[in-house]
This record gives C-alpha cells, structure tokens and sequence, in this order.
C-alpha cells in the first residue's frame, strides 16, 4: 500500500541562520534513504512535488507521498567459489558443496554469472516500520549541527532539546524511538495562539491542521511569501529596505508573522543613516523604510509572532527598545565627532594587524606608498592617494566600527566629510574595501582604486609572505576574496600583475616575506583568473592566451576576444593542428638554427612558405604591437594553405643533416609568427 509518510521533530527553538538548511538536509537524507531501500521507487525524484519541506522555530518536518508499507521482493545473490574450480572430475569441491550447504540448497540449484557459482532466491521485503528507525537515524547523523547539546539526565545530543515526533504512514503511527521519545500523532501549535495539542488523524492533514488549529504556518516558503506581501502592504506608498538574509532570518523567527509599523524621533536621523539601519537589522530584526529618494524615514516595520487585539502595545514595546539602540548610535556618533580622523592614526601603533606583520599603522605606511605608486601608473592624483590611504584605516578606532564593524570605511567616509577632506579623499576612505564580494560594485575613480588594490595586494603578499595560504574550503583571510577583487578591478587597467606584486612586497621590510612570494602570489591569482574566465570563455583559449600573455589582464581579455573571432574562420583550426605538430618537432630536435638559409630551400613548398612568412611577420607583428590581435589572427589565417601544402611535399626531418636544420629553422620561425596572439596548438 502506497501512502504519504509524515516526519515531524518538535523542538525548542532551533538556530535561526540554519534553520532552513536544516530542514532540508532531512528531508533530501530522509527522501534519499527512502528511495535506496525501496520504499519509494527510484523512478520518483525529489523535484518530481512528491516532497514538501516544513521549517518553523520550534519544528522541521517532511511529508513524503507514495511511500510503500513494504519494500517490495528483492532477489539476493551471494557469490561462491571460482567455476575453474568448483568442480573436480565431475564431483564438486568440498568449496563448492560447503557454499550450497550454507545456502541450504544443493549444488545443482546454484546459478554461474561467468566466472562463479552464485545462490539467487527471492526475498520478502521489509515493513516500513523496520527500516524507516534506520533511515532517520541516518539522516539525524549527516544533518549540518555545528554544536549539539545535551538535555534533562539522558545521553541524546542535537541541537536544541526535543520534546515530541510525529511520525505517520497515511493514519497509522509508525513506531520510533529515537533520543528515548516515542513517535506518535500529536503535535503542538503556536506556543501562545494554539488552543492546544494537536491530533493528527492523517499524515496529509498537518499543514492545513497547524495553520487552522495551531496557527502556525509550517512551510518555510509560504511563510516567508507571507511576510514580504504584508511588509508591501504596510510600507503603502514609501519603500522596505529589502534584505533578503535578514527576511530569510526573520522568517525562521516567527510561526504566525504579523507585520506591525512602529516610529522613532526624527532627530536620530541626525545620524548616518547607515548606522540607524544596521542598529534596526542587525540588533532589532526590524526592516527601515525609504522616502521616493532612498532618504530613511523615521518609521520601520516589525515582523511580530503574536497576533493581538492590542497591536499597539507590541508596537510600543518595540519602539521603546529601539529608542535604546538608536540613543547608543546617536552617542557614539557624537563622540567619535570630538576627534579629528587624521589624528587617530598615530595610535593604530597600538594595534596589532598580524603578530609577523606589525601594527595597523606599519601596514598603513605600506598602503601609501603602493596607492601613491598605483595613481602615478593611472596617471592619477598621487599626494590624493597617499592622503586616502593614510586615513583608510583610522576609522577602525571609532566607537562606531567598535559596535558595529561592517560599517569600516563607511563611518570613515563622513568623518572625513566632516574634517574637510576632499570629495576624492572620502570617497576613496569609503570605497577601498570594495569589491567586498564576487557581484560587488567596483570601486570609482583612479584615487579609489588605487587604495583599493594597494589594500587587497598587501593582504594578499602579506598572508602568502609568512605561509598563510588558503586550504581547502578555509580562507580566513579572504585571500580568494582579495585575488578576485584585484583581477576585477584590473579587468580594465593597463597595469602589470607582477609590477603590483613586487611593489607591494617592497613596502614590507627585509626578511619578513619569503623570496617565493611574488611567483606564490601570482600564480595564485592566474588560478582564479582561469576559474574566473571559464564562466565567459572556453578553457582551451584561456590557457592559449596565458602560454602568451599573463601578466596584463586587460591585454589577456582583449586577446580573448580575439581568439573567439578566430575560432570561426575556417583555417582556425587546421593552423593549430599544423602549429601542434610543429612545436613537436621543434621539441624533438636536439638544436635549431637560428635563421633560414634561403639558397638550401630546394622544395617549392618551403620556398612559398619562407617567402610568405617574411611577407606577413612585420604586418603581424606590427598588429600585435598595436593590440589589434583581431587583425593579426586574420593576417596568419592566410598561412593555412601554405602551411598545408609544406607539409604535403616535404620531409623535414630529412636524412641531409643540412636539409633538416634548415627546415626546423623555417618552422622555428612559423612558430614564432603564428604564436603572436596566442598559443593556438592549445587550441
């Protein structure tokens, strides 16, 4: 019999952040262990709805549809002794006979798959009562628990205490035990509207019975489309600063969401505004509200658990708490206000960046010499850069970044504003850290970007310099992070990977840094640049153009494009068999001789070769110098038939010695011309 199976796990409050994580690992381990033993067919997959996910505070459940109350019959097969060797003139081997008596048949019931003796029989199935305490425990085990906890006097860990499970098989309670609770079909609603336990009479019944009598809207995701509708309709006309982790969060906070609307004095938007809305994220859960011009209003909206015939109260509440946190902003604002930017450099002596490194403020002297370096390379403001990258770090002693360290280069940004810096100055203060992820927004301005790859670039050297390599899936410096953001930046910029390097790494003191650093750190970025470009481009042209060019990003790309024009000619390819055989026998020959004698081409073939390779070299070379490798991949196409018809008619590796060193020297020399853009043999 086919019926749906419901698993629910009633908790105390389960960790936000990986609530819904939590509740899907299950699920897919649940649906996965069920599929392997036969209870669900394996013709059914998790995207096929036979599946729903619940996840609520107090809770995670699945229901699972088609699910067998017996696993259907399974053929066994146990494999015996070798067929070479079961038998001896004509009667079995003790091996053979024993392995028939263990399967307790006799040796003519026994099946060969070829190359033994194998038992076949038919076995009955499982009930789902016997192999579904298996299958949860299994997915219990494998479930993304940072940390368990223990509870009352029993030995059961997870991660928050477990007070009931339902566990049902269309109306019959399937029997578990698991952390000593016993399975059953009563559950609980909202902790304070339910009017009590709720029986399940069937498992299709519990998201309808949870919302209807427990008020309680299980599903994660419908919750979650909830609160966005509500958080529309309440904002009218004026608009959420969305945040989708924060919704996410916020939907693991709540059973029954009710969206209310609360206030604050206007004079605390005074402060940042920034600052005002980190406080009501971060701390309160709650979500600001903008004017038609992005300007936050003195108004936001709580997400509530608690449906009231006296919402007001919860309002206020709400607000008197929030008149706390944002009194808190509003003071350190004005503190940081009685001390100058620049005058809290001096003490960034007193902290510590890395214990090999030095201090905050060894490593702001290094970025003003590398950004004062890098403006003067774009052609930029240099004493602008050198200024930027002094107050860059200063900010890190405010109160502000203290309480609330996202706002690093933010805060820095408007007290620098407020000490009279100039726009290019604060804006790059604020700018430095960005990209902070892949999507990021790039930094604008020469000033601001060349602050921003000073800082990522002595990270970077930094880290690589004493052996803090990234491992695995552990980065605790953002090196990949850091990497990326500089080939972003340099995606458009005319500068040399290695140049930076070796810029950066000059501003460290002697000995401090390995001599490998430079090589360490620039093969490094080439890795990521390769998995960067493989989203745009195809992996045969990428490692084409760096066997060429790997130092130049934005040479690197223009090369690219090129290479994706080249491509569709029809030469394309034939050159790059031809040039692939060519570099072969070039690395087959002991010693090449640098030039053509043009009087030992005997063969009419490497003479039109010879002679149109001396016609297109300057033109392509010319092109290349130019950076328009377009042109010059369409200049070598013409190569082609030549190319072919050389090797058509001649031996190069002729047994005149003479004849064979001339003949390498002229591919030596196609080689050099064809490979100008690119390596195309790598193609």
């Amino acid at each position: 019999m086919h019926d749906s199976l419901l698993i629910e796990f009633l908790c105390e409050e389960l960790p936000p952040k990986t609530l819904q994580k939590l509740a899907q690992t299950f699920a897919e381990q649940v649906m996965g262990g069920l599929r392997q033993t036969g209870f669900v067919s394996t013709d059914i997959s998790m995207q096929d709805g036979v599946m729903d996910v619940f996840a609520t505070p107090r809770r995670f459940a699945v229901l699972i549809r088609d699910v067998r109350m017996m696993q259907p019959m399974r053929q066994v097969e146990r494999k015996g002794p070798a067929v070479v060797s079961g038998m001896k003139d004509g009667q079995p081997t003790p091996a053979l006979a024993g392995f028939a008596r263990s399967c307790g048949v006799d040796v003519g019931a026994l099946d060969t798959d070829g190359t033994h003796y194998v038992f076949r029989r038919e076995q009955q199935g499982q009930p789902l009562a016997e192999g579904l305490p298996v299958i949860v425990q299994e997915a219990l085990a494998r479930l993304p628990i940072a940390k368990r906890m223990r509870w009352g006097s029993g030995e059961a860990e997870f991660v928050r205490p477990v007070h009931r499970i339902v566990a049902l098989h269309g109306s019959a309670v399937v029997p578990l035990c698991i952390m000593g609770i016993d399975s059953g079909r009563v559950t609980m609603g909202h902790r304070f509207l339910s009017a009590g336990e709720i029986t399940l009479a069937r498992a299709d019944d519990y998201a309808g019975a949870l919302r209807h009598e427990g008020k309680v809207v299980a599903s994660f995701s419908e919750r979650q489309i909830e609160i966005r509708q509500q958080l529309q309709q309440m904002a009218g006309r004026d608009t959420v600063a969305w945040d989708e982790a924060l919704l996410d969060e916020v939907t693991a906070l709540v059973e029954w969401p009710v969206v209310l609307r609360g206030s604050f004095s206007k004079d605390f938007l005074r402060v940042p505004q920034e600052c005002l809305m980190l406080s009501m994220k971060q701390h309160q859960k709650y979500f600001p509200l903008l004017d038609g011009n992005r300007a936050l209003l003195a108004d936001f909206l709580l997400v509530s658990n608690l449906q009231s015939s006296h919402p007001a109260l919860i309002v206020q509440g709400n607000e008197r708490v929030l008149r706390a946190r944002l009194s808190d902003a509003q003071f350190f604002y004005e503190q940081d206000g009685r001390q100058r930017l620049d005058a809290r450099v001096p003490n960034l002596a007193q902290v510590v960046y890395h214990n090999k490194l030095g201090s905050q403020l060894a490593r702001v002297e290094r970025l003003v010499g590398s950004a004062e370096a890098i403006a003067h390379w774009l052609g930029g403001d240099t004493a602008q850069a050198a200024r930027a990258a002094w107050l860059a770090k200063a900010d890190l002693l405010t109160d502000m970044v203290g309480e609330f360290p996202e706002l690093q280069g933010t805060m820095g940004r408007y007290y620098a504003l407020r000490d009279g810096e100039t726009p290019e100055v604060t804006d790059a203060i604020a700018m430095h850290y960005q990209p902070r992820f892949a999507d990021d927004v790039l930094p604008r301005g020469v000033v601001a970007v060349s602050v921003a790859l000073a800082d990522k670039l002595d990270v970077l050297v930094g880290m690589f310099g004493i052996g803090q390599l990234p491992t695995g899936d552990k980065d605790p410096f953002g090196l990949r992070r850091a990497a990326l953001g500089v080939l972003r930046m340099l995606e458009t910029l005319p500068l040399s990977m290695t140049t930076l390097l070796e810029r950066s790494v000059a501003g460290f003191p002697a000995g401090v840094l390995a001599e490998s650093t430079v090589a360490s750190v620039h093969g490094f970025m080439l890795d990521r640049l390769r998995v960067w470009l493989k989203a745009t481009h195809d992996g045969n042209d990428i490692e084409a153009v760096l066997a060429r060019q790997n130092d130049r990003l934005d040479d690197i790309l223009l090369r690219l494009q090129a290479l994706q024009g080249f491509r569709a000619l029809p030469a394309a390819a034939a050159l790059a068999a031809a040039n692939k055989r060519v570099t072969n026998l070039l690395k087959k020959a002991e010693q090449v001789a640098g030039s053509v004698a043009v009087d030992r081409l005997v063969e009419p073939a490497e003479q039109r070769l010879h002679a149109r390779v001396q016609q297109l070299q300057p033109l392509v070379e010319q092109e290349v110098a130019a950076g328009n490798y377009a042109a010059a991949l369409t200049l070598l196409a013409q190569l082609r038939d030549d190319v072919d018809a050389f090797f058509e008619a001649v031996m190069v590796m002729s047994e005149d010695a003479d004849l064979r060193a001339n003949r390498l020297a002229l591919l030596k020399q196609l080689n050099g011309v064809l490979n100008q853009v690119a390596d195309i043999a790598l193609l």
